[in-house]
């Protein structure tokens, strides 16, 4: 055994179908994660704040805490990355539009390949955004401030002057802050929905058109936090997105 290769990325499941438990838990140890199993939202917490695993895959009905409140408390503390297990009916249009903040989401009944390769997506965004932010013989990366926007990559972190003194921190996850940086990198500037895609996904996992409108949906309701009238992200029916400088 190689005592010099990092150690297998953690995997937390937390499903109250035990069939789920055991058959996701074996496909991921066999494609070589570590995996640890919760079959209920409130004992899942408690464990996840105390032991941060590289990635959840969170379902969303739940005895005694479902996901949704699992994930609003975790993003008080922690910026893990998170997938959402969802039923095939509109509860997919509610996980994407009001969740606090998940970086994707599949479908029940699903594939456990794509499963997979939707973890993996994830966690190579992830580690690609850590990686720039370590790299010490670098530069830091110049923060972009937009108008009334400011975003730090290096620090992901993103401000939004709110008026009257106000200015807000606006907590995003590694997708909700990608789709942002790209649109705010050339403002007045449409972007697709399929640019948008290819900036924020990797080219090998397939997502739709309503993903990408749930993000923009849920990247305007955190910047109304600070400011209720925001309006910088700019719908163009039929053909994409764009950010205004105010």
């Amino acid at each position: 055994m190689d005592s010099t290769a990092p150690p297998a990325p953690t995997i937390a499941l937390v499903d109250d179908d035990r069939n789920i438990l055991t058959s996701v838990s074996i496909a991921l140890q066999a494609e070589g994660f570590a995996v640890r199993l919760y079959s209920d939202g409130d004992s899942a917490l408690k464990a996840l704040l105390e032991n941060q695993p590289d990635l959840v895959v969170l379902d969303i009905k739940m005895p005694r805490m479902d996901g949704m409140e699992v994930l609003r408390r975790l993003r008080e503390k922690v910026q893990v990355p998170v997938i959402f297990l969802t039923s095939k009916d509109t509860e997919i249009d509610e996980a994407l539009g009001l969740a606090m903040g998940a970086d994707d989401y599949i479908g029940k009944p699903f594939s456990q390949r794509l499963l997979i390769e939707r973890i993996r997506a994830v966690l190579r965004r992830t580690a690609n955004r850590r990686a720039a932010e370590e790299q010490s013989d670098q530069p830091a990366a110049e923060p972009i401030v937009r108008g009334r926007l400011t975003m730090d990559p290096a620090r992901h972190r993103v401000f939004w002057d709110g008026g009257d003194g106000r200015r807000g921190d606006v907590a995003l996850t590694v997708t909700e802050f990608m789709i942002l940086e790209t649109l705010a990198s050339r403002p007045g500037f449409v972007k697709s929905r399929d640019q948008l895609m290819d900036a924020a996904y990797s080219h090998d996992v397939y997502v739709d058109d309503r993903t990408i409108d749930s993000h923009i949906k849920r990247l305007r309701k955190k910047f109304r936090v600070v400011d209720h009238q925001f309006k910088a992200i700019e719908t163009l029916y039929g053909v994409g997105y764009r950010f205004n400088e105010e």
